[in-house]
């Protein structure tokens, strides 16, 4: 079997390797860092299988991949295919399930607290001298925010769902949740769209991108909510209307805006979030702590392994 890798350093970056996809038995590699549009059917031509993370495989592509016979999506969502065309072909598509919870739910948090205790802001006023020429054993001047007590909305109850929830009660909050499931976790109040919207001092979107979700937070879904609310997105950019959420932030009609995730990634230099107020975006680095990245290619290896046994798992 003929196999490529269309983006392999997205996932093992300068410190991990392929090395257990190449030791299949019967099963030639080509790993790519990087393939641009133009080159993914050059590329992918001879191929019986491909992995890929965020490069595109469309009708158009698969038509031209005679070959094909497997795609490994190295990511939880699967957008970046046509599964239709796909499925047409007899094309098997397989996913990465649950690989990052940990490491997704860990960020959100790290995101929330950043905003609610400053952290970032008083490491660096403290390396420009301000708590040296304090009078005062104790300097601030940005307000401190306590979690316990407040009310966490999420949308979104899947494996991330969950987890974030878990935490969010660990701390002492009051969790509601907006979902389909109709059993709750322990301790997590079913809700309506409308009134997690109104009750959320911290909303965290956890959902799928469809076209139901997309541009789910728009400027009359933020109109809803409290100006003292903090938004939090590490599910997908499109969920967001990315311009509503950067006036409401300029309008003070939101306290903070948290984000792994934009509509265009790369970041686009005319984004309107990045140069909005009490705006904090880190690079889509959620899912990459080394942990979940090696639960990706565990998993990986373990999905193209059982292809070729005949019984295929997390198949799309």
């Amino acid at each position: 079997m003929n196999l490529v890798i269309l983006d392999g350093y997205s996932v093992v970056q300068n410190d991990l390797n392929w090395q257990s996809v190449s030791r299949l038995p019967d099963v030639s590699v080509q790993v790519y860092d990087r393939t641009s549009p133009a080159d993914v059917v050059e590329r992918s031509r001879e191929a019986d299988a491909v992995l890929t993370n965020k490069v595109v495989l469309s009708r158009e592509v698969i038509s031209q991949l005679p070959r094909l016979r497997y795609i490994g999506v190295l990511a939880t969502g699967y957008n970046v295919i046509d599964i239709e065309a796909a499925h047409e072909r007899g094309i098997v598509v397989t996913n990465i399930p649950a690989y990052s919870t940990p490491s997704v739910a860990q960020l959100t948090f790290a995101h929330l607290l950043n905003v609610t205790n400053s952290v970032a802001h008083y490491a660096e006023e403290n390396r420009k001298g301000a708590w040296t020429q304090s009078p005062d054993f104790v300097w601030m001047d940005t307000p401190l925010t306590e979690l316990q007590g407040k009310t966490f909305a999420i949308r979104g109850l899947g494996n991330i769902g969950r987890e974030v929830a878990r935490i969010a009660l660990a701390f002492g909050m009051r969790v509601v949740a907006v979902s389909r499931q109709s059993q709750m976790p322990e301790g997590v109040e079913k809700v309506g769209w409308d009134e997690a919207l109104r009750e959320a001092d911290v909303l965290s979107l956890h959902c799928p991108l469809t076209a139901e979700t997309q541009h789910l937070m728009n400027a009359q879904t933020l109109s809803l909510m409290k100006p003292t609310a903090i938004l939090i997105n590490t599910g997908r950019g499109p969920l967001v209307d990315e311009s509503a959420v950067a006036q409401a932030l300029s309008d003070g009609r939101l306290r903070a805006y948290c984000a792994d995730v934009l509509s265009v990634e790369p970041a686009s230099a005319d984004n309107p979030l990045l140069k909005a107020p009490r705006c904090y975006l880190t690079p889509h680095i959620a899912w990459a702590s080394r942990e979940a990245r090696l639960r990706l290619i565990d998993i990986a290896t373990r999905n193209l392994a059982s292809f070729l046994n005949g019984t295929p798992i997390n198949v799309i």
